[in-house]
């Protein structure tokens, strides 16, 4: 089997990683009226550059920045569009090994028109891109999350009398705008994380979609088409992935469920490259869905967990590995962890150190099963 020089890599990662503790204290310090924005910049540039060496250092190809100028990973891209405001919550429980974690997120409201007025994330990139020697990836919310979070009751309806196409073409063309500011500054890899795809797998999710008057059956193709129209006019080297995340917090979970319920869509009708799957324990089913998966298109295998210390062994991720290439060719498949270590600021329950083991793994485990690029 073949090593890649594209992305995805064979040994690749979802983004974000635990904040160090210097970053949080400035953040609160910040919060608190004690730091400047420029000066918790500064704290953030320093330790974007820690993480990018110890990213290279593992042997990765694909860097990010550890999404460390982020409280959650889709907030604050999201709310930086005009006409998207947060306020209240949603009360979720999330479950995980230890029990219930309950948890109310910051909703999104559609208040207004939906306009791109400033790039949101070159800056960003632009500094990633000065302190790497790899192929830097920007993370960004998939587009799907300004929607089924809440529904149409979160959507103005003076703006919005009727979703499609008018709201769906705007949320697209936002994205459109800022996939070209990250394009014309050099950006080649872009991976967008979605939650909605895979809480469409569970029943339980797929129930609350109906009951806020959405046809579960449909919300998939309505998404692809969505995801396809905000990536359209990508340069034909950017590559695009998406990562399909059943819910990551404090080490819990808020979905669960096999991907059958989308999976012909998402890889047949949904135009990105790669998918990143999360599949590192019993709640993601099997590997049967991977059966619709088409020549060209890859999937990384989301086996490590970034919820719990324990370390998997090489010899359980290269029996998955053959046991998923049953479905598609092993050439197709590369190997990461099922989620980041830190969706939100708050982090999973996961020390530093094993943080690095899990990421080690995956390098050594990848160069094993398919070679080194």
């Amino acid at each position: 089997m073949a090593a890649r020089t594209n992305p995805p890599f064979r040994a690749d990662h979802v983004g974000s990683f635990l904040r160090p503790k210097a970053l949080l204290v400035a953040r609160e310090q910040n919060k608190n009226g004690n730091l400047s924005r420029a000066g918790l910049r500064k704290v953030e540039d320093t330790a974007i550059r820690d993480v990018v060496r110890f990213q290279e250092d593992l042997g990765l190809h694909g860097i990010t920045d550890g999404e460390f100028r982020r409280t959650y990973f889709h907030i604050d891209f999201l709310e930086q569009l005009q006409g998207v405001e947060t306020r209240g919550g949603i009360a979720v429980s999330f479950r995980s090994a230890g029990g219930n974690v309950d948890f109310s997120p910051p909703v999104m409201h559609v208040t207004g028109p939906l306009r791109h007025v400033r790039p949101i994330q070159l800056a960003d990139f632009e500094f990633l891109k000065s302190v790497t020697r790899q192929t830097p990836k920007v993370t960004i919310p998939s587009p799907t999350m300004l929607h089924f979070r809440g529904g149409r009751g979160a959507i103005s309806k003076e703006a919005y009398p009727e979703l499609d196409p008018a709201f769906y073409d705007d949320v697209a063309k936002c994205y459109r705008a800022e996939l070209k500011s990250l394009s014309d500054a050099g950006c080649r890899y872009v991976q967008m994380d979605d939650t909605n795809l895979a809480y469409l797998c569970d029943p339980k999710m797929r129930e609350g979609a109906r009951q806020r008057g959405d046809n579960p059956d449909e919300l998939p193709r309505r998404y692809a088409r969505l995801i396809n129209a905000a990536i359209a006019d990508r340069p034909a080297d950017m590559i695009v992935c998406v990562h399909l995340c059943r819910g990551n917090f404090r080490s819990a979970w808020a979905a669960e469920g096999s991907y059958e319920p989308v999976a012909p869509v998402l890889f047949n009708e949904l135009a990105v490259d790669g998918y990143f799957l999360e599949y590192d324990d019993a709640r993601s089913g099997s590997f049967a869905p991977l059966r619709f998966v088409p020549k060209g298109k890859t999937v990384v295998l989301g086996l490590v967990s970034t919820k719990v210390g324990e370390l998997e062994s090489k010899d359980l991720l290269k029996r998955r590995i053959d046991e998923a290439s049953k479905h598609v060719d092993a050439n197709q498949l590369c190997l990461s962890p099922q989620c980041g270590f830190s969706s939100t600021v708050h982090g999973n329950d996961i020390a530093l150190e094993s943080q690095a083991a899990k990421l080690r793994l995956v390098v050594e485990t990848a160069r094993e099963v398919w070679g080194d690029a």
